[in-house]
């Protein structure tokens, strides 16, 4: 109900391997610094992908490609987040691994052209009507809901939005009223809603609005001026391929939902091509190249660097970036050896950037952030233990022991993980030198092919 305050006594959060990154730990003169923005180590890797960053947000790397080179562990994906980071939410960057474009339900080049015009934006301008304000006033009618009668769902609700110079009510039907009790609208907050679709955003919380918890998670915004119901501009980014999915089902960008993967038909992606065309040519809008960053390289054949190679040449391309852990390795489809395991006429396109492994220093700060950023507390000898075993064994397996050592500390009703927390969390948990052991061990014993 609204104005109901609830008490949070258990959350859930899930830290991801690169949940810590904040960017790419540079200063103004691209210089990096020793620890910076989660970031540690590798300099020279992050000054040239802050070149990089430069380059794209300058409009100059379109087409080009990016090739990320180095030993496992070496911080490759991590310095691809922080150029996304850097880049900023308008700005387009999908993730993929190699392996993703091999599937039973499309082509592997449908798969690879999908990825791509994924991480091609398109920003559009356009006026609307909308009704914007602070909301002071906002009541539910509540029904029990049709699928589950123990629990109650708006059926209606009377908003009351005010600006600076105006305040208006409005009775709202069950679509927006749920839109608002989903989105955990509520008196204080700055929202704007388009007449047209509906679509209601949240802008912020009101400078005038106090709550009794402040957790921090919103933007506190002035209250707008004028009249609630205005023309204004909006500026927003879609991709290329949500073009393609809402030309392709004939309906409208604003209404995009998630549909089974597919093929599109090339002629939907040139009727977009040109629409686009169209807007950018009337001022309306502006291509946005992202970045596509596609790991595990050498999993890709043949057929698809060739078809990427001609695909990066096309005014409709993004910017490719290109992660390999390999030396000499075949191409996939072919007999040929060659560096990464990438077509000669290809790498001789890409921009090179190399990681080297990290010195013990830096493998003790990685997981000391990495700790910090889990709230996991290290005494001093299970961090020696934890550097140890980065140094000797990998990096991440270091990492991955700190959430079961952590376990093993709770058991023992401690906040901190001792080294016999690591001992043990090492003891039952094989790094892949052990696990290799294991299987030449009891090879015999094993299913082959």
């Amino acid at each position: 109900m609204a104005g109901e305050i609830r008490e949070i006594t258990q959350t859930f959060e899930r830290i991801s391997a690169h949940s810590h990154i904040r960017g790419l730990g540079l200063d103004e003169n691209l210089r990096a610094k020793d620890v910076a923005d989660g970031l540690v180590g590798q300099k020279r890797a992050r000054e040239a992908a802050g070149v990089i960053v430069r380059l794209i947000k300058s409009g100059k790397m379109a087409g080009r490609g990016i090739l990320m080179a180095g030993p496992p562990g070496t911080g490759k994906t991590a310095i691809a987040v922080a150029i996304s980071k850097e880049l900023g939410k308008d700005i387009p960057f999908v993730q993929v691994s190699a392996s993703e474009f091999y599937s039973a339900e499309m082509k592997k080049t449908e798969a690879l052209i999908q990825a791509m015009r994924k991480a091609i934006g398109v920003r559009i301008r356009e006026t609307r009507t909308v009704l914007e304000g602070e909301v002071v006033g906002l009541d539910y009618n509540m029904v029990p809901n049709p699928y589950n009668p123990t629990q109650k769902i708006p059926e209606s609700a009377t908003l009351t939005l005010a600006t600076k110079d105006e305040k208006r009510t409005f009775s709202v039907g069950g679509r927006l009223a749920m839109q608002f009790f989903t989105q955990g609208i509520e008196v204080g907050d700055v929202i704007v809603i388009d007449k047209e679709t509906g679509r209601i955003g949240k802008l912020g919380r009101s400078e005038k609005a106090k709550k009794k918890y402040d957790l921090g998670d919103d933007e506190v915004v002035p209250v707008p001026s004028g009249k609630v119901e205005k023309e204004k501009e909006f500026t927003y980014v879609v991709t290329l391929h949500d073009l393609d999915e809402a030309n392709a089902r004939r309906t409208s960008i604003f209404s995009l939902f998630s549909p089974p993967s597919r093929e599109i038909d090339n002629e939907v992606r040139e009727a977009v091509d040109e629409q686009v065309k169209r807007l950018v040519e009337e001022g309306r809008a502006e291509l946005v190249p992202g970045v596509l960053f596609i790991d595990e390289t050498h999993l890709m054949d043949i057929e698809l660097f060739a078809f990427m190679n001609r695909a990066m040449e096309s005014e409709m391309a993004p910017i490719i970036i290109l992660a390999s852990n390999r030396g000499f390795s075949r191409i996939r489809g072919t007999d040929i050896v060659a560096p990464h395991g990438i077509p000669l006429d290809l790498l001789d396109r890409l921009l090179i950037i190399t990681t080297e492994p990290y010195s013990r220093e830096e493998i003790k700060t990685i997981i000391e952030i990495r700790a910090a950023e889990s709230g996991i507390m290290l005494s001093n000898e299970a961090m020696e233990k934890l550097t140890d075993i980065g140094e000797k064994t990998s990096l991440r397996y270091a990492v991955q022991l700190l959430a079961p050592a952590y376990e093993f500390a709770k058991m023992r009703n401690s906040g901190k993980v001792e080294l016999e927390d690591v001992e043990r969390a090492a003891s039952i948990f094989a790094d892949v030198s052990q696990s290799s052991a294991y299987l030449k061990k009891w090879e015999e014993k094993m299913l082959g092919m």
